[in-house]
């Protein structure tokens, strides 16, 4: 069996592993990488293979930096089946549509601002055809239920990171392989705790956190509180940038704990995506996925939401909130404020020293999430330099990914590993936490881009 990482190496976006046994080439994963505009579109457009020697993929789950490049790799010619769980096949669908629509809004409005400035015109990576022929090839496997894919058989476990996320052991050749995906945490809201996978010979493992521990979620929630009080005292807008999936139904979870605890007052909160506000109804269909909490709740009343929030869907309902003079709390994507409404929102707040940008998300290197998390300023939106007055707050609690002695307690939980290579990590991160495995007896390696590895 044979491993190439192609994406999401000493680095956090575009995961993209390439299998190789008995005949069979598979992706684990074929996710957009995110970061400078110009390179991004250069890495996501340039397959590393030919499209159509992939015989099928396996999705760990629905996030775009997992399976935001599948339009891509149809278009270019691959025809074969994509297999995830139920959950993640509805989300898939709904991120991938949505990827489209985004891609194509926003060349819309950057190609207006190209022109006035006497520059070419740019297209989106894909269409929402290319999106729709990548649905049709989503198949779908429940938790535990192994099946055969060629040679190989595969079984997915909960990773416990956002609804129908997925551990993959693969069984070829004499040999077993797993992929961690995006590891959640333990006692997350919502979604059940990470399981815990057989032996493997070999493991891909996430890193995003290889060096950095979490907050608690209740000191999460405490300053949640705290950040929208302060903020609504000066008069001014809370920004939270949030993934439409996962992110925005914890946020939306703890608030209405909040809101019926007292801790918090009936400020006007607006779920500001056409993507998560259809992302929550998915979520209400799959109660199969919920940790107990959850469906105890979903029995008593809806988790995800109370008297003062209201989903927008509309455009011009969310042009509207420009117009609202009285504080209030506005969750949009994209989580890293790459796209999506929430680029308007900055764009229209971001000189106004009263408002708060609360960043709840990862922020990978070069994104605008990233420079506004460094106190970069002015920053570019949509082509156009403007200086950051608003106050930017980082609340890395609400992280649906593992941190550091999570990571560490996962691994060590698995009854034996044979190699681990460190993935899904900035490279600092995963160096790091490739020491700290290495110091407990592990064998690690931290691949480069397109490094091979037989097993």
């Amino acid at each position: 069996m044979r491993v190439t990482p192609y994406g999401a190496v000493r680095t956090v976006t575009g995961s993209m592993h390439l299998v190789e046994t008995g005949g069979l080439r598979l992706l684990l994963d074929c996710g957009l990488f995110q970061g400078r505009r110009a390179e991004s579109q250069e890495v996501n457009a340039s397959l590393p293979f030919p499209a159509s020697s992939i015989d099928a993929v396996v999705l760990s789950h629905a996030h775009l930096d997992h399976c935001g490049n599948l339009p891509t790799l149809v278009s270019q010619g691959f025809n074969g089946p994509i297999y995830c769980t139920p959950a993640t096949r509805d989300l898939a669908a709904l991120v991938l549509r949505d990827s489209a629509k985004v891609q194509r809004q926003d060349i819309r409005f950057v190609n207006k601002i190209r022109r006035r400035q006497g520059q070419k015109p740019v297209t989106p990576l894909y269409t929402g055809k290319d999106a729709e022929r990548a649905i049709r090839r989503l198949a779908t496997v429940p938790y535990g239920q192994t099946f055969s894919i060629g040679p190989a058989r595969v079984r997915f476990y909960d990773a416990g990171h956002i609804l129908g996320s997925a551990i993959t052991v693969l069984e070829a050749d004499g040999r077993v392989l797993g992929f961690s995906g995006d590891l959640g945490r333990l006692g997350a809201p919502i979604v059940r705790d990470p399981e815990v996978p057989p032996a493997v010979d070999l493991l891909l493992m996430e890193t995003t956190y290889g060096d950095r521990l979490h907050q608690s979620y209740a000191e999460g929630e405490a300053r949640l509180t705290e950040v929208v009080m302060e903020t609504a005292q000066r008069g001014g807008k809370v920004l939270i940038p949030a993934f439409a999936l996962g992110r925005t139904q914890d946020l939306i979870y703890s608030l209405r704990r909040l809101r019926e605890s007292g801790h918090l007052s009936s400020l006007p909160v607006f779920v500001d995506s056409p993507m998560a506000v259809d992302a929550t109804a998915i979520y209400r269909r799959h109660p199969e996925c919920f940790d107990e909490e959850t469906r105890g709740r979903l029995k008593r009343r809806d988790p995800f939401g109370f008297k003062e929030v209201r989903y927008v869907r509309l455009q011009a309902e969310s042009q509207q909130l420009n117009d609202m003079a009285e504080p209030f709390v506005v969750i949009a994507t994209s989580g890293m404020c790459e796209s999506g409404r929430i680029r308007h929102h900055l764009r229209q707040h971001i000189g106004d020293p009263r408002s708060t940008l609360l960043i709840v998300s990862f922020q990978a290197a070069h994104t605008l999430g990233r420079r506004l998390a460094g106190g970069t300023s002015p920053v570019n939106i949509f082509g156009e330099p403007h200086e950051v007055r608003l106050q930017v707050r980082v609340l890395d609690s609400f992280s649906a990914h593992a941190d550091r002695d999570e990571l560490l307690a996962w691994v060590g939980r698995l009854p034996r590993v044979g190699q681990v290579l460190c993935v899904h990590g900035e490279e600092s991160q995963s160096l790091v936490f490739a020491d700290r495995l290495t110091s407990r007896g592990f064998t690690v390696r931290v691949p480069e881009r397109g490094e091979q590895f037989t097993v």
